[in-house]
């Protein structure tokens, strides 16, 4: 088992920039993939990007490549998501989510998941 708990987000304005932490604790000595998730309201959860466990690989939704990157310290065990050039439309509950072995893009595919954090564009 896994344990993912987000943090970080918060209200910021269009343009600016925002990093979601994810701690991970458990059996964080087992090789996880981890992946961010966003869902707005009335929307399906979407997936953002991924990390793999030793961050050899990443992989990115077209929708936010260029602007969000996503990191990790398994020393740590922290995951993180850099947002940048936010618009009003990233406004969502953002996810961390793991699976063992390597990444993929289905929600349905991930074990694990935090209890989310909210961000907010607005002016």
């Amino acid at each position: 088992q896994v344990q993912l708990a987000e943090s970080g987000g918060g209200l910021v304005q269009p343009g600016g920039s925002l990093r979601l932490s994810c701690a991970a604790s458990g059996r964080t000595s087992i090789g996880y993939a981890v992946a961010w998730f966003r869902q707005a309201p009335e929307r399906e959860r979407e997936f953002l990007g991924a990390i793999s466990h030793g961050a050899s690989a990443r992989d990115y939704a077209d929708s936010v490549k260029g602007r969000f990157f996503v990191s990790r310290d398994n020393d740590k065990s922290m995951i993180y998501l850099q947002m940048n050039d936010l618009e009003p439309e990233d406004t969502a509950v953002y996810y961390c989510a793991a699976r063992n072995g390597w990444f993929a893009r289905a929600p349905a595919d991930y074990h694990y998941w935090g209890q989310g954090t909210q961000v907010t564009v607005s002016s």
